[in-house]
């Protein structure tokens, strides 16, 4: 039995070792193809379907902005905006590009998006152990007003990044009630509503991603765009188009030097600013759990971590969507798959099971699922 078991074992390695080989990662500046047909996939369909159900808001972005957050009070543009494209998109499989449209080197806008660069900032502070877990408390770390309260100071790092903290506040002029507020209610009743237990209530909210952000500005003192560039942009090949901002007003002094705090979308304006290549090599480390060749920038035990499925929201982790059974679930697709989600159609998915990344831009977001299911009949 035991040379048997041995056996086993050492095949399994094997196989193992030559599967992850037949991963290709992109040197910067290039990108190897491949027929879709090689892996007996038909993807024209898809592709065509993205092109022809382009996203129906404007091309002009600081007006799609205001119109789409037009019932939300005191709401403006505080960082910077850029008139977008049409469609774009690619499609990977163990790495190859076997498809793309599009102009995939233009740089646009990529709204909430950026939550999933950003929670990727916060697993690298949890590998380098400047956060020791995401069950302490935030105050621990970040010592202002920030979480100063009974409600917020028992907040977790672990709350921000699934969004259900209901954390309370004001920051960078914005307040956290008059985001996305329900509709059937006066602002007076806005203000004055009862707060949910931090980790029992899950709500979708920028101002709060943006105090993760200003949170972790905090920890690393230095600005997230300089770590995630260093950590993992430069490292992966990716180019030098892409751009991270945050407001007008949002700057903050740190060890006597003056630092933005990022945006964790476009909601304002600001966010991440980046073309549909470096999406994709993001999205190639994160199929990889975190390695791109022989080298790891991001532990596979965090990446498994922050694609759990959170207690209020079976669909949401770590600022990554999942199709776990909820509201969510895209039926005729394998619930361990998991995506980054923009407002304008901008996606980031990640099929681990089968080594595919699909990225797709200003994709009307109510097609998503058709097209999806387009790519996966042949899967």
């Amino acid at each position: 039995m035991k040379s048997s078991y041995l056996i086993y074992s050492i095949l399994f390695f094997i196989s193992f070792s030559l599967s992850a080989q037949e991963i290709y990662f992109p040197a910067a500046g290039e990108w190897k193809e491949k027929q879709a047909s090689e892996y007996n996939l038909e993807l024209t369909r898809a592709v065509d379907f993205a092109k022809s159900n382009e996203y129906s808001g404007s091309k002009d972005l600081k007006q799609a902005i205001l119109k789409g957050f037009q019932q939300e009070p005191f709401h403006e543009i505080l960082g910077p905006t850029k008139r977008r494209d049409g469609p774009a998109g690619m499609i990977l499989k163990d790495g190859y590009l076997v498809a793309k449209w599009g102009d995939t080197k233009r740089v646009d806008m990529t709204f909430s998006v950026t939550k999933s660069f950003l929670s990727t900032t916060a697993l690298l502070a949890r590998d380098k152990n400047l956060i020791t877990s995401f069950d302490e408390p935030v105050v621990n770390y970040v010592w202002d007003d920030t979480f100063e309260g009974n409600h917020n100071s028992k907040i977790t790092w672990q709350h921000l990044l699934q969004q259900n903290s209901d954390w309370s506040g004001q920051l960078w002029g914005g307040f956290d009630w008059a985001d996305r507020p329900p509709q059937d209610k006066t602002i007076d009743e806005w203000r004055s509503r009862d707060l949910n237990e931090p980790g029992t209530h899950f709500k979708y909210n920028d101002v709060r991603v943006n105090v993760l952000a200003y949170s972790l500005l905090n920890v690393f003192r230095q600005p997230l765009p300089k770590i995630l560039k260093n950590e993992i942009m430069e490292p992966i090949g990716a180019s030098q188009s892409w751009r991270w901002f945050g407001y007008e007003n949002s700057w903050t002094t740190i060890d006597g030097l003056k630092m933005q705090s990022v945006s964790g979308g476009g909601h304002s304006g600001g966010g991440m600013f980046i073309n549909t290549e470096d999406m994709a090599r993001f999205g190639l480390l994160i199929m990889n759990n975190g390695k791109w060749e022989n080298r790891e920038l991001i532990s596979g035990d965090l990446i498994s971590e922050a694609i759990q499925p959170s207690k209020p929201n079976s669909n949401y982790g770590y600022m990554w969507w999942l199709n776990a059974k909820g509201d969510r679930h895209m039926e005729k697709i394998d619930e361990s798959i998991f995506y980054a989600a923009g407002f304008g159609g901008n996606f980031i998915v990640i099929d681990q099971k089968n080594n595919m990344v699909i990225v797709t831009r200003w994709l009307e977001p109510s097609k998503f699922e058709d097209f999806m299911n387009l790519i996966y009949k042949s899967i």
